[in-house]
């Protein structure tokens, strides 16, 4: 039979649509869509983010540095490899009348934006803002209570509103700001009296090269030039690291979700397969009769297979081009992102692709059993069930299995991510084979119960042609990704609920001056005799060197830190104190005691020790305002974080630091229910440089923040969930079809309506009951490796609400079992014998 023929008898048979290939259409529809719009969206924002670096950053390369300007000698070896653009970022309090908000002040000099266009509303472009004139987010105008031409006050000095910004280039890469943006001209900060010695800013210089160049050998040059300087340099290439790390763990998360559908949909796929040749098996039996041969019927059926899952696998394909819009929007305002449509040609393609090999993988083995046994037995398959033949889809199996893990492995930002997901599904669905075959055996070996119908449910789980293993990977899979979304769901709602506890300070203020702190603490008590406060010194510095007096390891040095040692990284916050702080625990070493005024000495957090290989009585080295100090190490200690307290990785003994410039940082607690009666107002009247910042709005701000993290990360997992679902209903709607024999002489046997219910309630229970144990360990494995690993998360499950999602699963399964079989029963025996 040439190919031309078998075209012409399967497009005969496919006639009627896709009627017996529903399942393969709706599993494939939900996969490959997943895979498409995950994959466009991805590549643009990753796109996006390579393409738009120097726009993002403001520059070629950034050069950052806390509490000073960078000096003559510095600006000038910059000024070699082309222009520069200074700038300081500090957060300041911005008052008009009785309103004051925090806001992230952003003093630039005449040639910002390097790159980029700073755009106004009303479609203005404008440049630096010139005298006491100001340019004002959206949500800073709209707090104060502002419009263009309208005066408000930052610090000591006033500003004119010179127009709302539409557009800020370089937003991503600034990074968290405990405001809404205001930007000033250069000179602005120092002459309102914000940038008195010890203040907390950054100053951050971009330059703009001159001609190509290589921006990461001008950041070597630059560090190699000043070694101790404390710079935290970026270039084009990591313009914006925070929003490239979350566009790599969600694009890895969201890829592996894709996966999981596909993986989930292929067995949906195979028997979905398998029902259908079920359906044609007298049609597959005639054809071979009248002279098809074994390789005219893998002709057309394989045609008719591949129509369906082609048309399956563009269908979706057209949705998740269609979809990508939505995500790109809810993204707009966090992400580089066009919110158009996203064309991407290679992430359609391996979406498309990854959906015809998952096709052929699936489908190759029922195709096989229906092109290698003969017509006769095909014929007697009711009664005489056909053995699993496997021989002849091992070569169809092995390519695409190839082909998928090639796909998976060599298109993937992280292979060896992909590799460990390919090898944990094979190993899930060996597993689940595994525990399908045991509970055939099992079942068959157990005594017989008294009661009929239990005896006749286990009976059902191995006899013959039983779907027993069909339906074990169904349910087990279906199952497990119930217990999965709940436990990485509820695991992140812990996390937010301790991130960001219900309770924490009212007020935190910083750049408090150390001669305000009577003043201050009379403010806070004028309010509520028992308001707590709770003051520490701050400054900023850079690690230069740590280890024994003489074998010190100099930073500098380093090619790439010690895993886990981000202290070590640019300028942290540096503190002093008498005794340990709140929270904080000695874990080795000991305290210095009160007025201590002896050989300089540090404590320092344990997990950073342990990570740089730090141990009591080492040196560490300090650079702060272009000074260096030493101390000894005197202790270790292990820190709350999770506390909203001030921790510092370093606190100094008092007589380390105490004679640089600083100011101090501080806390107001207040009894609940407390009227604030116009503390924020007055503080800012009191302290003009200070910035005072209202918790509780900022607290509700990031709950609502990772509230949306989390319910996006539930929209898109609940995609394999539907793709469960509908391998589940595909899985009892195969074995229902083959279950209309049974029903049909069980009821010529006698047995009532209500009989048969509880048989396939029997049946379906005894098979979840066991399976609920595994879903519950594989779900819960699967979702610590995600929060844990991949999200770098604790792993802090509820499991009242796991175990609550799982019986909910539970009775949705028998439920539909229950529903499935009410057409079982509406069958009637004389018709249904003349059929078969």
């Amino acid at each position: 039979m040439s190919l031309r023929t078998a075209w012409i008898i399967a497009r005969r048979d496919l006639a009627s649509g896709f009627r017996g290939l529903r399942l393969l259409l709706v599993c494939l529809f939900l996969g490959v869509g997943a895979l498409a719009a995950i994959g466009s969206l991805t590549s643009a924002i990753r796109g996006e983010l390579d393409t738009q670096g120097r726009v993002l950053l403001g520059g070629d390369v950034e050069v950052e540095v806390w509490q000073r300007p960078l000096d003559t000698k510095e600006q000038a070896f910059l000024s070699r490899y082309g222009t520069l653009s200074r700038g300081f970022r500090l957060q300041a309090m911005a008052s008009d009348g009785e309103v004051a908000v925090p806001v992230e002040l952003k003093a630039v000099d005449d040639n910002y934006p390097l790159y980029g266009t700073l755009r106004l509303e009303g479609g203005r472009v404008a440049r630096a803002p010139a005298g006491h004139t100001a340019y004002l987010a959206p949500g800073a105008a709209e707090r104060l209570g502002v419009e263009v031409g309208d005066s408000f006050t930052v610090g000591t000095a006033s500003l004119r509103v010179g127009g709302i910004i539409a557009d800020e280039p370089d937003r991503l890469s600034e990074g968290f700001a405990l405001g809404q943006t205001v930007i000033v001209p250069l000179d602005f900060p120092e002459s309102a009296g914000l940038m008195a010695p010890g203040s907390m800013f950054q100053s951050k210089t971009r330059l703009a090269f001159a001609g190509p160049r290589d921006a990461g050998k001008v950041a070597e040059a630059i560090e190699d030039a000043f070694p101790g300087a404390g710079f935290d340099i970026r270039t084009r290439e990591r313009a914006s690291p925070g929003a490239d790390r979350f566009v790599s763990r969600m694009g890895e998360f969201l890829t592996l979700v894709g996966l999981a559908t596909l993986v989930i949909a292929g067995i949906g796929i195979g028997g979905g397969v398998n029902s259908y040749l079920e359906t044609r098996r007298n049609a597959i039996a005639t054809l071979k009769i009248l002279g098809a041969t074994s390789r005219d019927i893998a002709r057309i059926y394989a045609l008719e297979i591949g129509a369906a899952a082609l048309a399956g696998s563009l269908a979706g394909l057209l949705a998740g081009f269609l979809v990508t819009p939505l995500l790109a929007n809810a993204l707009g305002s966090l992400l580089p992102v066009e919110t158009g449509l996203v064309f991407d040609p290679l992430a359609l393609f391996r979406a498309l692709a990854f959906g015809l090999l998952v096709a052929l993988v699936f489908a190759a083995p029922p195709l096989a059993r229906a092109r290698d046994f003969p017509a006769m037995a095909l014929m007697r398959a009711r009664v005489s069930p056909l053995a699993r033949g496997w021989r002849g889809a091992v070569r169809p199996v092995a390519l695409g299995l190839l082909g998928i893990a090639a796909l998976a492995i060599a298109g993937s930002p992280h292979p060896g991510l992909s590799a460990m997901f390919l090898a944990g599904a094979a190993a899930i669905l060996g597993l689940l084979a595994l525990i399908g075959r045991a509970i055939r055996t099992g079942s068959a070996r157990l005594p017989r119960p008294a009661n009929p119908i239990t005896r006749a449910a286990l009976a059902n789980l191995n006899r013959p042609g039983a779907a027993t293993g069909s339906l074990v990977t169904a349910l087990g899979f279906g199952l497990s990704a119930f217990v999965l979304l709940a436990a990485v769901q509820t695991s992140l709602d812990g996390n937010i609920r301790r991130s960001v506890p219900e309770r924490a300070p009212d007020y935190f203020v910083l750049d408090l001056p150390q001669d305000g702190v009577a003043r201050f603490r009379s403010i806070a008590r004028g309010i509520s005799p028992q308001a707590q406060i709770e003051t520490v010194p701050t400054l900023r510095g850079a690690v230069i060197s740590y280890g024994p007096r003489n074998d010190q390891t100099v930073v500098a040095d380093l090619d790439e830190l010690p895993e886990g040692a981000w202290a070590l990284r640019g300028e942290r916050g540096l503190t002093y104190a008498d005794t340990v702080p709140e929270g904080n625990v000695l874990t080795q070493g000991q305290w210095w005691p009160a007025r201590y005024d002896g050989e300089p000495l540090v404590s320092v957090d344990e997990d950073l020790a342990q990570a740089a290989n730090i141990a009591v009585g080492d040196y560490l080295t300090v650079e702060l305002l272009g000074v260096q100090r030493t101390a000894r190490v005197a202790s270790l200690r292990r820190i709350d974080w999770d506390s909203l307290g001030f921790n510092n990785v370093l606190v100094f003994s008092p007589n380390a630091l105490r004679d640089a410039p600083h100011n101090l940082a501080a806390t107001i607690s207040l009894p609940p229910g407390t009227d604030t009666g116009g503390l924020l107002r007055q503080l800012v009247q009191a302290f003009p440089s200070a910035s005072v910042i209202e918790v509780g709005p900022l607290l509700t701000e990031a709950r609502a923040i990772l509230d949306q993290v989390s319910v996006a990360i539930l929209a898109a997992a609940s995609v394999a969930v539907l793709a469960g679902i509908a391998v589940l209903l595909g899985a009892i709607a195969t074995a229902r079809a083959a279950r209309i024999y049974d029903t049909v002489i069980l009821r010529v046997l006698g047995a009532s309506r209500r009989q048969l219910l509880a048989l396939q309630f029997a049946e379906f229970g005894l098979l979840a009951a066991v399976l609920a144990g595994v879903a519950l360990m594989l779900g819960t494995g699967l979702a610590w490796l995600i929060v844990t690993q991949m999200f770098e998360f604790d792993w802090l499950p509820d499991w009242p609400r796991i175990l609550a999602v799982l019986a909910a699963g539970l009775a949705m399964v028998l439920g539909f079992a229950l529903a499935a079989s009410l057409p079982l029963l509406r069958a009637r025996p004389a018709r249904t014998l003349r059929s078969l």
